[in-house]
Protein backbone atom coordinates (compact mmCIF):
# COMPACT_ATOMS: atom_id res chain seq x y z
CA UNK A 1 0.00 0.00 0.00
CA UNK A 2 2.87 2.33 0.67
CA UNK A 3 4.53 1.98 -2.98
CA UNK A 4 1.22 3.46 -4.39
CA UNK A 5 1.05 6.69 -2.61
CA UNK A 6 1.92 9.80 -4.23
CA UNK A 7 5.44 11.16 -3.94
CA UNK A 8 5.45 14.13 -1.38
CA UNK A 9 7.29 17.31 -2.39
CA UNK A 10 10.03 18.99 0.17
CA UNK A 11 8.72 21.75 1.29
CA UNK A 12 11.57 23.90 1.58
CA UNK A 13 12.12 22.95 -2.19
CA UNK A 14 8.90 24.78 -3.15
CA UNK A 15 9.20 27.85 -1.05
CA UNK A 16 13.01 28.30 -3.34
CA UNK A 17 11.91 28.42 -6.23
CA UNK A 18 8.92 30.47 -5.61
CA UNK A 19 11.58 33.42 -4.57
CA UNK A 20 14.20 32.91 -7.15
CA UNK A 21 11.93 32.91 -10.05
CA UNK A 22 10.72 36.56 -9.39
CA UNK A 23 14.03 37.51 -8.72
CA UNK A 24 15.44 36.78 -11.14
CA UNK A 25 12.78 38.20 -13.85
CA UNK A 26 13.06 41.51 -11.61
CA UNK A 27 16.98 41.35 -12.48
CA UNK A 28 16.22 41.11 -16.04
CA UNK A 29 13.97 43.89 -16.37
CA UNK A 30 16.01 46.50 -14.36
CA UNK A 31 18.92 45.49 -16.85
CA UNK A 32 16.90 46.24 -19.78
CA UNK A 33 15.42 49.90 -18.32
CA UNK A 34 18.93 50.74 -17.41
CA UNK A 35 20.37 50.26 -20.52
CA UNK A 36 17.30 51.90 -22.26
CA UNK A 37 18.12 55.17 -20.07
CA UNK A 38 21.90 55.04 -21.20
CA UNK A 39 20.95 55.00 -24.86
CA UNK A 40 18.46 57.63 -24.30
CA UNK A 41 20.61 59.34 -22.27
CA UNK A 42 23.05 59.52 -25.69
CA UNK A 43 20.21 60.62 -27.76
CA UNK A 44 19.52 63.82 -25.81
CA UNK A 45 22.80 64.83 -25.38
CA UNK A 46 23.35 64.62 -29.17
CA UNK A 47 22.44 67.14 -32.16
CA UNK A 48 20.33 66.05 -34.39
CA UNK A 49 21.53 65.10 -38.04
CA UNK A 50 20.78 67.59 -40.81
CA UNK A 51 17.89 65.83 -43.59
CA UNK A 52 19.81 65.63 -46.86
CA UNK A 53 18.53 68.32 -49.88
CA UNK A 54 15.61 67.65 -51.72
CA UNK A 55 16.21 66.40 -55.48
CA UNK A 56 13.83 68.12 -57.53
CA UNK A 57 13.97 68.30 -61.34
CA UNK A 58 15.53 70.37 -63.89
CA UNK A 59 15.93 71.29 -67.30
CA UNK A 60 19.07 73.02 -69.05
CA UNK A 61 18.40 76.32 -70.72
CA UNK A 62 19.30 75.71 -74.42
CA UNK A 63 19.21 78.44 -77.50
CA UNK A 64 17.84 77.74 -80.42
CA UNK A 65 15.77 78.79 -83.27
CA UNK A 66 12.15 77.94 -82.35
CA UNK A 67 8.88 78.50 -84.28
CA UNK A 68 6.52 80.47 -83.07
CA UNK A 69 2.86 78.84 -83.50
CA UNK A 70 -0.45 80.88 -83.80
CA UNK A 71 -3.62 78.65 -83.04
CA UNK A 72 -6.54 80.17 -84.41
CA UNK A 73 -10.21 78.92 -84.68
CA UNK A 74 -11.44 78.22 -88.10
CA UNK A 75 -14.07 76.56 -90.10
CA UNK A 76 -13.97 74.21 -92.88
CA UNK A 77 -15.34 74.30 -96.04
CA UNK A 78 -15.77 72.27 -99.34
CA UNK A 79 -13.29 73.39 -102.02
CA UNK A 80 -16.04 73.27 -104.58
CA UNK A 81 -19.88 73.36 -104.06
CA UNK A 82 -22.45 72.82 -107.47
CA UNK A 83 -25.96 73.31 -106.31
CA UNK A 84 -27.95 70.60 -108.90
CA UNK A 85 -31.30 72.30 -110.18
CA UNK A 86 -33.83 71.46 -113.08
CA UNK A 87 -32.92 73.68 -116.08
CA UNK A 88 -35.79 72.03 -118.27
CA UNK A 89 -39.64 72.53 -116.90
CA UNK A 90 -41.70 68.59 -116.66
CA UNK A 91 -42.27 65.76 -114.22
CA UNK A 92 -39.32 63.88 -112.26
CA UNK A 93 -39.31 60.62 -113.78
CA UNK A 94 -36.06 58.82 -111.70
CA UNK A 95 -33.26 59.37 -109.27
CA UNK A 96 -30.25 57.31 -110.11
CA UNK A 97 -27.66 58.40 -107.75
CA UNK A 98 -27.50 56.95 -104.29
CA UNK A 99 -27.63 59.55 -101.73
CA UNK A 100 -24.56 60.28 -99.52
CA UNK A 101 -22.08 58.70 -102.19
CA UNK A 102 -19.42 60.08 -104.44
CA UNK A 103 -20.27 60.70 -107.81
CA UNK A 104 -18.62 61.84 -110.95
CA UNK A 105 -18.59 64.78 -113.41
CA UNK A 106 -21.19 63.95 -116.04
CA UNK A 107 -22.64 61.23 -114.25
CA UNK A 108 -26.59 61.01 -114.93
CA UNK A 109 -28.44 61.88 -111.65
CA UNK A 110 -31.95 62.77 -112.52
CA UNK A 111 -34.62 62.11 -115.52
CA UNK A 112 -37.38 64.69 -116.53
CA UNK A 113 -39.90 63.32 -118.81
CA UNK A 114 -38.81 64.18 -122.27
CA UNK A 115 -41.38 63.54 -124.52
CA UNK A 116 -42.33 67.47 -125.07
CA UNK A 117 -38.47 68.08 -126.03
CA UNK A 118 -38.34 65.16 -128.03
CA UNK A 119 -41.86 66.48 -130.10
CA UNK A 120 -39.91 70.08 -130.49
CA UNK A 121 -36.49 68.66 -131.76
CA UNK A 122 -37.94 67.19 -133.87
CA UNK A 123 -40.20 69.54 -135.15
CA UNK A 124 -36.88 71.80 -135.29
CA UNK A 125 -35.70 69.42 -137.59
CA UNK A 126 -38.75 69.21 -140.04
CA UNK A 127 -38.23 72.80 -140.55
CA UNK A 128 -34.49 73.02 -140.87
CA UNK A 129 -34.86 70.35 -143.52
CA UNK A 130 -37.81 72.33 -145.13
CA UNK A 131 -35.62 75.47 -145.35
CA UNK A 132 -32.85 73.71 -147.06
CA UNK A 133 -35.18 72.53 -149.56
CA UNK A 134 -36.30 76.15 -150.26
CA UNK A 135 -32.71 77.05 -150.34
CA UNK A 136 -31.80 74.43 -152.53
CA UNK A 137 -34.41 75.58 -155.16
CA UNK A 138 -33.96 79.41 -154.72
CA UNK A 139 -30.07 78.89 -155.47
CA UNK A 140 -30.84 76.70 -158.63
CA UNK A 141 -33.27 79.73 -159.75
CA UNK A 142 -30.46 82.33 -159.40
CA UNK A 143 -27.66 79.90 -160.90
CA UNK A 144 -30.23 79.51 -164.15
CA UNK A 145 -31.17 82.95 -164.43
CA UNK A 146 -27.47 84.57 -164.37
CA UNK A 147 -26.63 83.52 -167.86
CA UNK A 148 -29.99 84.94 -169.23
CA UNK A 149 -29.63 88.14 -168.08
CA UNK A 150 -26.44 88.62 -169.56
CA UNK A 151 -27.74 87.82 -172.91
CA UNK A 152 -30.59 89.85 -171.94
CA UNK A 153 -33.30 86.68 -171.91
CA UNK A 154 -34.74 87.88 -168.61
CA UNK A 155 -35.00 91.37 -166.69
CA UNK A 156 -32.40 92.29 -164.50
CA UNK A 157 -34.94 92.40 -161.71
CA UNK A 158 -35.97 89.41 -161.87
CA UNK A 159 -32.70 87.98 -161.57
CA UNK A 160 -32.15 90.34 -158.87
CA UNK A 161 -34.99 88.66 -157.08
CA UNK A 162 -33.72 85.43 -157.59
CA UNK A 163 -30.92 85.76 -155.77
CA UNK A 164 -32.34 87.51 -153.08
CA UNK A 165 -35.03 84.59 -152.63
CA UNK A 166 -31.68 82.59 -152.43
CA UNK A 167 -30.14 84.85 -149.48
CA UNK A 168 -33.79 84.36 -147.61
CA UNK A 169 -33.27 80.56 -148.27
CA UNK A 170 -30.32 80.67 -146.86
CA UNK A 171 -30.72 82.57 -143.55
CA UNK A 172 -33.93 80.39 -142.89
CA UNK A 173 -31.34 77.35 -143.04
CA UNK A 174 -29.27 79.40 -140.48
CA UNK A 175 -32.45 79.84 -138.06
CA UNK A 176 -33.88 76.06 -138.49
CA UNK A 177 -30.25 74.93 -137.41
CA UNK A 178 -30.53 77.20 -133.84
CA UNK A 179 -34.13 76.29 -134.06
CA UNK A 180 -32.30 72.70 -134.07
CA UNK A 181 -29.86 72.80 -131.76
CA UNK A 182 -31.95 74.90 -129.25
CA UNK A 183 -34.04 71.94 -129.40
CA UNK A 184 -31.23 70.00 -128.35
CA UNK A 185 -30.31 71.49 -125.47
CA UNK A 186 -33.76 71.73 -123.90
CA UNK A 187 -33.94 67.84 -124.88
CA UNK A 188 -30.54 67.46 -122.64
CA UNK A 189 -32.04 69.09 -119.92
CA UNK A 190 -34.69 66.32 -119.24
CA UNK A 191 -31.46 64.54 -118.38
CA UNK A 192 -29.78 65.96 -115.24
CA UNK A 193 -25.98 65.04 -114.97
CA UNK A 194 -23.63 66.39 -112.31
CA UNK A 195 -21.66 69.64 -112.88
CA UNK A 196 -18.92 68.47 -110.62
CA UNK A 197 -16.94 65.35 -109.07
CA UNK A 198 -17.63 65.48 -105.49
CA UNK A 199 -19.97 64.09 -102.80
CA UNK A 200 -23.65 64.04 -102.91
CA UNK A 201 -26.05 64.96 -100.51
CA UNK A 202 -29.45 64.11 -100.32
CA UNK A 203 -32.01 64.58 -102.67
CA UNK A 204 -34.28 67.38 -102.44
CA UNK A 205 -37.27 66.11 -104.43
CA UNK A 206 -39.04 62.80 -104.91
CA UNK A 207 -40.13 61.10 -108.09
CA UNK A 208 -43.57 63.03 -109.46
CA UNK A 209 -42.99 66.16 -108.68
CA UNK A 210 -43.31 69.06 -110.74
CA UNK A 211 -40.10 70.93 -111.80
CA UNK A 212 -38.32 73.43 -113.50
CA UNK A 213 -41.70 75.32 -114.14
CA UNK A 214 -41.07 79.23 -113.97
CA UNK A 215 -37.87 79.34 -111.72
CA UNK A 216 -34.81 76.94 -111.61
CA UNK A 217 -35.50 74.44 -108.95
CA UNK A 218 -32.96 72.60 -106.48
CA UNK A 219 -32.79 68.58 -107.00
CA UNK A 220 -29.45 68.09 -104.82
CA UNK A 221 -25.58 69.38 -103.88
CA UNK A 222 -22.69 68.19 -104.31
CA UNK A 223 -19.65 68.90 -103.08
CA UNK A 224 -16.37 68.46 -103.23
CA UNK A 225 -14.36 67.28 -99.63
CA UNK A 226 -11.15 66.29 -101.31
CA UNK A 227 -9.30 68.89 -100.88
CA UNK A 228 -11.29 70.99 -98.04
CA UNK A 229 -10.66 74.64 -97.43
CA UNK A 230 -10.04 76.28 -94.06
CA UNK A 231 -11.59 80.15 -93.54
CA UNK A 232 -10.01 81.41 -90.72
CA UNK A 233 -9.06 84.96 -89.09
CA UNK A 234 -6.08 86.35 -87.37
CA UNK A 235 -6.14 90.23 -85.35
CA UNK A 236 -4.81 92.94 -87.62
CA UNK A 237 -2.41 93.72 -84.10
CA UNK A 238 -1.01 90.31 -84.31
CA UNK A 239 -0.30 90.70 -88.29
CA UNK A 240 1.43 93.70 -87.36
CA UNK A 241 3.43 92.92 -84.33
CA UNK A 242 4.61 89.83 -86.67
CA UNK A 243 5.72 92.51 -89.52
CA UNK A 244 7.25 94.49 -87.23
CA UNK A 245 9.17 91.68 -85.60
CA UNK A 246 10.24 90.34 -89.23
CA UNK A 247 11.43 94.02 -89.99
CA UNK A 248 13.71 94.74 -86.76
CA UNK A 249 15.23 91.10 -87.05
CA UNK A 250 13.57 89.62 -83.97
CA UNK A 251 11.87 87.50 -85.62
CA UNK A 252 13.04 85.02 -88.63
CA UNK A 253 10.77 84.22 -91.70
CA UNK A 254 9.53 80.40 -91.37
CA UNK A 255 11.13 78.32 -93.67
CA UNK A 256 8.40 77.99 -96.76
CA UNK A 257 6.12 81.18 -95.49
CA UNK A 258 4.80 81.70 -98.70
CA UNK A 259 3.03 78.61 -98.16
CA UNK A 260 3.32 78.03 -94.37
CA UNK A 261 2.24 74.43 -93.32
CA UNK A 262 -0.35 74.44 -91.30
CA UNK A 263 -2.10 71.57 -88.69
CA UNK A 264 -5.80 71.09 -87.95
CA UNK A 265 -6.74 70.21 -84.22
CA UNK A 266 -10.17 68.71 -84.40
CA UNK A 267 -11.98 68.84 -80.71
CA UNK A 268 -11.46 65.76 -79.03
CA UNK A 269 -9.61 63.88 -81.61
CA UNK A 270 -6.25 65.87 -81.11
CA UNK A 271 -4.46 67.14 -84.45
CA UNK A 272 -4.93 66.06 -87.37
CA UNK A 273 -2.93 63.43 -89.50
CA UNK A 274 -2.84 65.64 -93.15
CA UNK A 275 -0.74 68.67 -92.87
CA UNK A 276 -2.28 71.15 -95.12
CA UNK A 277 -0.68 74.43 -96.66
CA UNK A 278 -1.34 78.31 -96.10
CA UNK A 279 -2.96 79.72 -99.82
CA UNK A 280 -3.24 83.81 -99.30
CA UNK A 281 -3.98 85.92 -96.49
CA UNK A 282 -6.50 88.75 -97.51
CA UNK A 283 -4.88 92.46 -97.11
CA UNK A 284 -8.00 93.93 -96.45
CA UNK A 285 -8.87 94.38 -92.42
CA UNK A 286 -12.54 93.99 -91.76
CA UNK A 287 -13.88 97.24 -90.41
CA UNK A 288 -15.92 95.55 -87.38
CA UNK A 289 -14.37 92.79 -86.20
CA UNK A 290 -10.42 94.24 -86.79
CA UNK A 291 -9.37 90.60 -88.38
CA UNK A 292 -7.57 89.89 -91.49
CA UNK A 293 -9.13 86.54 -93.13
CA UNK A 294 -6.95 83.72 -93.86
CA UNK A 295 -7.62 80.32 -96.16
CA UNK A 296 -5.54 76.98 -95.96
CA UNK A 297 -6.23 73.89 -97.65
CA UNK A 298 -5.76 70.27 -96.36
CA UNK A 299 -6.05 67.07 -97.97
CA UNK A 300 -9.13 65.05 -96.78
CA UNK A 301 -8.36 61.96 -98.76
CA UNK A 302 -10.58 59.77 -96.46
CA UNK A 303 -13.67 62.08 -96.15
CA UNK A 304 -12.83 62.61 -92.15
CA UNK A 305 -13.27 66.61 -92.51
CA UNK A 306 -17.02 67.70 -93.07
CA UNK A 307 -18.03 70.93 -94.21
CA UNK A 308 -18.91 73.48 -91.77
CA UNK A 309 -16.86 71.67 -88.77
CA UNK A 310 -14.75 74.18 -86.69
CA UNK A 311 -11.60 73.36 -86.13
CA UNK A 312 -8.08 74.84 -84.47
CA UNK A 313 -5.33 76.01 -86.69
CA UNK A 314 -1.95 76.10 -85.88
CA UNK A 315 0.12 78.05 -88.35
CA UNK A 316 3.67 78.46 -87.92
CA UNK A 317 4.82 82.27 -89.58
CA UNK A 318 7.77 82.95 -87.91
CA UNK A 319 11.06 82.05 -86.13
CA UNK A 320 11.95 83.21 -82.75
CA UNK A 321 16.23 83.57 -82.84
CA UNK A 322 18.21 82.49 -79.28
CA UNK A 323 14.92 81.51 -77.66
CA UNK A 324 13.82 78.82 -75.08
CA UNK A 325 11.35 75.82 -74.94
CA UNK A 326 10.23 75.39 -71.38
CA UNK A 327 7.38 72.92 -70.29
CA UNK A 328 4.63 74.58 -69.26
CA UNK A 329 4.23 72.97 -65.74
CA UNK A 330 7.75 74.88 -65.05
CA UNK A 331 6.34 77.98 -65.70
CA UNK A 332 3.56 80.59 -63.97
CA UNK A 333 1.39 82.79 -65.06
CA UNK A 334 -0.33 85.16 -63.33
CA UNK A 335 -1.72 88.59 -63.61
CA UNK A 336 1.83 90.27 -62.07
CA UNK A 337 3.76 88.14 -65.15
CA UNK A 338 5.08 84.95 -65.65
CA UNK A 339 7.88 83.69 -64.19
CA UNK A 340 9.94 80.17 -63.55
CA UNK A 341 12.45 78.66 -60.24
CA UNK A 342 15.89 79.03 -61.36
CA UNK A 343 18.39 76.66 -59.23
CA UNK A 344 21.62 78.24 -58.84
CA UNK A 345 25.26 76.91 -58.74
CA UNK A 346 24.81 76.56 -54.67
CA UNK A 347 21.69 74.92 -54.56
CA UNK A 348 19.36 77.79 -53.85
CA UNK A 349 16.09 78.66 -55.26
CA UNK A 350 14.89 81.59 -56.61
CA UNK A 351 12.43 83.34 -58.59
CA UNK A 352 12.86 85.01 -62.13
CA UNK A 353 10.73 86.94 -64.57
CA UNK A 354 10.58 85.43 -68.06
CA UNK A 355 8.65 86.86 -71.26
CA UNK A 356 6.51 84.45 -73.21
CA UNK A 357 5.91 84.51 -76.90
CA UNK A 358 3.61 81.63 -77.43
CA UNK A 359 2.99 77.86 -76.84
CA UNK A 360 4.32 75.18 -78.74
CA UNK A 361 2.79 71.63 -77.81
CA UNK A 362 3.58 71.28 -74.23
CA UNK A 363 6.13 73.73 -73.88
CA UNK A 364 5.97 77.77 -73.82
CA UNK A 365 8.35 79.30 -75.78
CA UNK A 366 10.78 81.66 -73.69
CA UNK A 367 11.73 85.36 -75.55
CA UNK A 368 13.66 86.29 -72.66
CA UNK A 369 14.67 86.38 -68.77
CA UNK A 370 17.07 83.31 -68.77
CA UNK A 371 20.74 82.67 -70.62
CA UNK A 372 22.16 79.37 -71.47
CA UNK A 373 23.08 76.89 -69.31
CA UNK A 374 21.10 77.93 -66.43
CA UNK A 375 19.00 75.02 -64.63
CA UNK A 376 15.12 76.05 -64.26
CA UNK A 377 12.77 73.59 -62.05
CA UNK A 378 10.00 71.45 -63.31
CA UNK A 379 8.98 69.63 -60.81
CA UNK A 380 9.31 69.25 -56.78
CA UNK A 381 7.96 72.65 -55.68
CA UNK A 382 6.60 70.66 -53.06
CA UNK A 383 9.40 69.78 -51.27
CA UNK A 384 11.24 73.21 -51.02
CA UNK A 385 11.87 74.84 -47.15
CA UNK A 386 12.27 78.30 -47.35
CA UNK A 387 16.42 78.80 -48.32
CA UNK A 388 17.19 75.78 -48.30
CA UNK A 389 19.00 74.34 -50.96
CA UNK A 390 18.25 71.48 -53.09
CA UNK A 391 19.56 68.74 -55.32
CA UNK A 392 18.95 69.17 -59.23
CA UNK A 393 18.00 66.16 -61.03
CA UNK A 394 17.52 65.99 -65.03
CA UNK A 395 13.51 65.65 -65.44
CA UNK A 396 12.06 63.25 -67.34
CA UNK A 397 8.57 63.54 -68.34
CA UNK A 398 5.70 61.34 -67.16
CA UNK A 399 5.97 59.00 -69.57
CA UNK A 400 9.62 58.52 -69.79
CA UNK A 401 9.67 58.17 -65.61
CA UNK A 402 6.70 55.72 -65.86
CA UNK A 403 8.11 53.72 -68.75
CA UNK A 404 11.85 53.00 -67.11
CA UNK A 405 10.52 51.44 -63.66
CA UNK A 406 8.58 49.11 -65.95
CA UNK A 407 11.78 48.30 -68.17
CA UNK A 408 13.72 48.38 -64.59
CA UNK A 409 11.26 45.56 -63.10
CA UNK A 410 11.36 43.08 -65.90
CA UNK A 411 15.17 42.28 -65.28
CA UNK A 412 14.03 41.74 -61.05
CA UNK A 413 11.08 39.36 -61.94
CA UNK A 414 13.04 37.23 -64.44
CA UNK A 415 15.45 36.67 -61.41
CA UNK A 416 12.73 35.87 -59.36
CA UNK A 417 11.08 33.32 -61.28
CA UNK A 418 15.04 31.77 -61.51
CA UNK A 419 15.38 31.60 -58.26
CA UNK A 420 11.89 30.06 -57.48
CA UNK A 421 12.37 27.12 -60.27
CA UNK A 422 16.19 26.39 -58.93
CA UNK A 423 14.07 25.65 -55.62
Amino acid sequence: MSALRPKQRDPLLVRTRQFFIPTAMALVVAGLLAGCGKSDGKAAGAAPAAPPPAEVGVVTVTLGDVGLVTELPGRLEASRVAEVQARAAGILQKRVFKEGSDVKAGQLLFTIDPAPYAAAYQSSQASLARAQANLQQAQALADRYKPLVEANAVSKQDYANAVAAAAQAQADVAVGKAAVQTAKISLDYSTVTAPISGRIGRALVTEGALVGQGTPTPLAVIQQINPMYINFTQSAAEVLALRQGLASGKLKRAPGSEAASVRVVLDGLGEYAQAGKLLFSDLTVDATTGQITLRAEVPNPDGQLLPGLYVRVRLEQSQAANAITLPQQAVTRNNQGDTVMVVGPDGKVSPRKVKIGSSKGTSWVVLDGLKAGEQVMVDGFQKLRGDAPVKPVPWQPAGTAAAAPASAAAPAAAASAATSAAK
